[in-house]
């Protein structure tokens, strides 16, 4: 079993910059591929980032060259560096773990809003 809690989320301009962290429970964070997921309103939950066990990177294209992926296996925790932040960045993102067998864990997402 893994609990992933989010937390950074807030209330930005355009142009801004908010870093979020999912901080995991657990003795096996090593092992999890984990990911960072979003869903704006009346949106379908979009794949933002991924960091896989190994380290291999995936950012989607429309964020690219703005949000960076990390991760601190010694904290057990993943990072969503967000720069030049824009209204459309505006959703509620959730943090994802798999790897452990065939389970997916969730957080409980927090909220990001890019507005002046």
């Amino acid at each position: 079993q893994v609990h992933l809690v989010e937390s950074g989320g807030g209330l930005v301009q355009p142009g801004g910059s908010l870093r979020l962290s999912c901080a995991a429970s657990g003795s096996s964070f090593t092992m999890l591929n984990m990911g960072w997921y979003r869903q704006a309103p009346g949106k379908q939950r979009e794949l933002v980032a991924h960091i896989a066990s190994g380290g291999t990177i995936y950012i989607t294209s429309s964020v690219t060259g703005r949000f960076t992926i990390s991760r601190d296996n010694a904290k057990n925790t993943m990072y969503l560096q967000m720069n030049s932040l824009k209204p459309e960045d505006t959703a509620v993102y959730y943090c994802n773990a798999n790897g452990l067998g065939p389970d997916v864990y969730w957080g409980q997402g927090t909220q990001v809003t890019v507005s002046s």
